[in-house]
């Protein structure tokens, strides 16, 4: 397996720390059958790559072994947030290389620096990633995932903006949508739940993202603090909330 260093990985705070811990512990007790979580959003620029990523070096640290998916393969930061340099390649493989049938799967599973990390960038921009993540080629890669790691958690394109996340829906056993504070109104919370809906995936709760503490709480503005996480869907509730 090849290896990438992830050279800008953001410090927990206190804060961030127990807010993941919190995610953590209500993903696991979902329970042993899911293990492949799709992570979306209703629009973009929401923290969903964010959260994705730090739940999935929180679960390592636990022990747990995890492979993240980048499928945003429209508009992917992870590469350039995380500033991935390969040790063996100038230019990081990613999943478009692989779906688009260019290269083989070995060549596009990366171990970080974190033990029981392993990461799939998105590869290059393409034009047609509905149709290429509908092939078989995903498929493949979501049964090697279940076979050699504890946990799978797919950074999918917003699901308001594209129809992505219904395709890599139905690879899944659940979904989180994540929602930044501020950002969506009860509308487009409320279509995005819908959509998932639809695509026939169980909607295992929402994390509230970007929440401005109040003061004396923790005293300032945590830009990825992860505010709430809900463990199951109730009623109404991301109406409501």
């Amino acid at each position: 397996m090849k290896t990438i260093v992830l050279r800008n990985l953001s410090k927990f705070s206190y804060a961030m720390k127990e807010s993941l811990r919190t995610l953590r512990t209500n993903i696991q007790f979902c329970g042993d059958d899911v293990k492949v979580i799709m992570f979306t959003s209703s629009v973009p620029n929401e923290g969903k790559s964010t959260v994705t990523v730090n739940l999935a070096r929180s679960l390592s640290e636990s022990g747990k072994s995890v492979l993240v998916i980048d499928t945003d393969m429209r508009k992917s930061v992870l590469m350039g947030r995380l500033k991935a340099k390969a040790n063996e390649d100038k230019q990081v493989s990613g999943l478009s290389h692989y779906l688009s049938g260019q290269k083989g799967l070995p060549e596009i599973v990366y171990l970080t620096q974190m033990p029981k990390f392993c990461m799939v960038f998105a590869g290059p921009t393409v034009p047609n990633p509905t149709e290429i993540l509908d092939k078989k080629y995903f498929e493949d890669l979501i049964a090697f995932g279940r076979k050699n790691f504890d946990y799978v958690l797919i950074d999918c394109a917003p699901i308001g903006a594209a129809i992505d996340a219904a395709v890599v829906a139905k690879h899944c056993d659940g979904a989180v949508l994540v929602m930044a504070q501020g950002s969506s109104d009860r509308r487009m919370v409320l279509d995005a739940k819908k959509q998932l809906e639809v695509a026939g995936i169980k909607i295992l709760g929402a994390v509230l993202n970007k929440v401005r503490a109040e003061k004396g709480y923790y005293g300032r503005y945590y830009g990825s603090h992860y505010g709430k996480y809900y463990g199951k869907y109730y009623g109404n509730q991301y109406g409501e909330q």
